[in-house]
């Protein structure tokens, strides 16, 4: 019962971290992005994970990158509104007296379900951003990342 109930707690953990982004991308770049130069191409934007600062795109990628990003985040708001949905049926689950076991699994599994697909579609957007870089960029994100995780074992 108690892994059970702790598989439960981290599936709820990862959930919320992915709505949280979620909620983070959907609110669309701000006025111009960090330093003036458009949506995701600052530290900690909605394309962090590819580094697109430091990979110095030619206007034609920043626009394609723009206009994926557009596209995904039209495909991605029902995903969120599902995320939100599930999220406040968990907490009514879990909340709800008399407890009731089967309602709270079901909502928790609902709520791991629609964080699966905002998972998803933020990978599939990642890659659809990344087919986009040429062979030059591509490696130099390779390294970024080969990096990073050194750096992340390193602090462990």
């Amino acid at each position: 019962m108690s892994r059970r109930f702790h598989i439960l707690t981290l599936s709820a953990l990862v959930t919320l971290t992915a709505w949280g982004g979620a909620v983070v991308f959907t609110q669309g770049p701000g006025h111009n992005g960090p330093r003036g130069r458009g949506p995701g191409f600052g530290r900690g934007g909605p394309h962090a994970g590819l580094a697109l600062h430091a990979l110095d795109l030619t206007d034609a990628q920043r626009e394609q990158v723009r206009q994926l990003t557009d596209q995904h985040r039209e495909q991605a708001r029902p995903l969120f509104a599902r995320v939100q949905t599930a999220q406040l049926a968990q907490r009514q689950a879990m909340d709800a007296i008399p407890f009731n076991e089967a309602r709270i699994r079901a909502a928790m599994q609902s709520l791991a379900e629609a964080g699966a697909e905002v998972a998803v579609e933020h990978a599939r957007r990642m890659s659809d951003i990344y087919a986009l870089l040429t062979a030059e960029q591509q490696q130099r994100v390779q390294r970024m990342r080969a990096e990073r995780e050194a750096r992340l074992k390193q602090r462990a």
